[in-house]
């Protein structure tokens, strides 16, 4: 297993391209189990979630060749139907294959999801959908079981405890492009992700429409073909190396992005005082002076992401004041505060707000990874930390991030990987 050691106090300086998003690739690759035809999946970030979806298809049969960022895949006429916990309990994600293997063999059998250990995320609006598109559904043991004779199209409301559900969204729209008539989603998540997998369905022979309004609309077809695609930049990897200037006082450019897609993210940072200049597909982060404290609430797209909640509790624990932040879609992910206080940072839980007490500086120490975006909340501690920051269970971060680390060195930042 290895570590994380990070000497703090650098500068980042330079440029750096993003990979492709975790987020849509991940759906996506589930998303052709629905032909038996080819599909060339450009721009797949390399990343052990990544691995780990493939395995899930691998084991049913369908057939995988990975050339670098490339990914070629050819379902055929798979039979298999189950995936099992061995592999679906290490990552939440991969219950999105549930709707596509219902869809192409009118029966599936999912285990309960895993994944970071962030709070309650239930699965209720995935079986809630399904059910209404003419779906029996059944948990026995920790595994759904779903059967149908014939999936048919339905108006389905999918609006959720914490607003809208971007898998459930993912699952129903994969499961409903080959039912027969009309489905429409309402309340369905407006996430990037989303339209990237509806782009991606559309591709391959799909009728979908409002896909990025909170109303989808899909017309079923009798059957899809393959195609080539491209997957979109990870707008969380570009918001992490956005704050990673800000944070070490850095000049940087973050190439081969959807800027339109950062909107909630830039607002916030100009309001803490960082320089920030748009272009068609970059941005360039820099920041001279000292942080305003700025107050953030986490809601679904276009709202503040969840996933950039984390690191910007970093960068706030080194502003000059006090600042909220309040938690509106997985009130209990704050398992990053505790590691972040270790470090000299004064941060107080409340429920689902956190109030940060900016400090002058961070101390390096020994601190433990929770889960994904945690892990990149404790690497842009490090970054300006005095002495050395040790980080364990990077595992966690490489679900996530390609190469984030390297991209760091190449900035400047003096980061070596180790074994614990």
């Amino acid at each position: 297993m290895d570590k994380l050691v990070i000497e703090g106090g650098r500068p980042l300086k330079g440029s750096v391209q993003v990979s492709g998003s975790k987020n849509s690739l991940l759906p996506i690759l589930a998303a052709t189990l629905l032909t038996p035809e080819k599909c060339v999946i450009k721009n797949a970030p390399l990343l052990s979630d990544t691995y780990t979806m493939l395995k899930i298809i691998r084991n049913l049969g369908v057939a995988v060749e990975m050339d670098g960022n490339v990914l070629q895949i050819k379902s055929g006429n798979f039979k298999k139907y189950v995936a099992p916990y061995r592999l679906v309990s290490t990552m939440r994600a991969s219950f999105c294959v549930l709707g596509p293997i219902l869809a192409r063999l009118k029966k599936a059998e999912v285990s309960l999801p895993g994944g970071c250990v962030i709070g309650v995320r239930p699965v209720d609006l995935h079986i809630k959908g399904l059910k209404a598109l003419g779906t029996d559904i059944e948990i026995k043991e920790g595994n759904v079981c779903a059967k149908t004779r014939a999936l048919r199209g339905k108006q389905i409301f999918l609006g959720g405890a914490f607003g809208s559900s971007v898998l459930a969204t993912a699952n129903v729209m994969m499961a409903a492009v080959l039912a027969k008539g009309t489905t429409v989603i309402e309340n369905a998540a407006c996430e990037p992700e989303t339209v990237d997998l509806a782009n991606f369905l559309n591709k391959m022979g799909a009728k979908i429409k409002g896909h990025g309004s909170p109303r989808i609309e899909i017309k079923g077809v009798k059957s899809l073909s393959g195609v080539e695609y491209e997957v979109i930049a990870d707008r969380i990897e570009a918001g992490t190396f956005a704050i990673a200037a800000a944070i070490t006082k850095g000049e940087v450019t973050i190439k081969n992005i959807n800027v339109e897609y950062l909107s909630a993210l830039i607002e916030k940072l100009e309001d803490a005082g960082v320089t920030i200049k748009r272009g068609r597909d970059f941005l360039f982060v820099k920041r001279t002076g000292p942080l305003k404290p700025v107050d953030i609430t986490t809601l679904p797209y276009p709202g503040f992401p969840t996933d950039m909640q984390a690191q910007f509790m970093s960068l706030m624990g080194i502003a000059s004041g006090i600042s909220v932040i309040a938690e509106k879609i997985y009130p209990d992910r704050f398992m990053h505060i505790p590691e972040l206080n270790r470090m000299g940072a004064q941060i107080f839980r409340q429920g689902p707000y956190a109030i940060v007490h900016g400090v002058k500086s961070l101390n390096g120490a020994p601190v433990m990874a929770s889960d994904l975006r945690a892990s990149a909340a404790l690497v842009l501690a490090g970054l300006i930390a005095k002495d050395k920051t040790e980080i364990f269970r990077i595992y966690h971060l490489d679900r996530g991030y390609e190469n984030l680390d390297k991209k760091l060195v190449q900035l400047g930042a003096k980061i070596s990987r180790e074994k614990q």
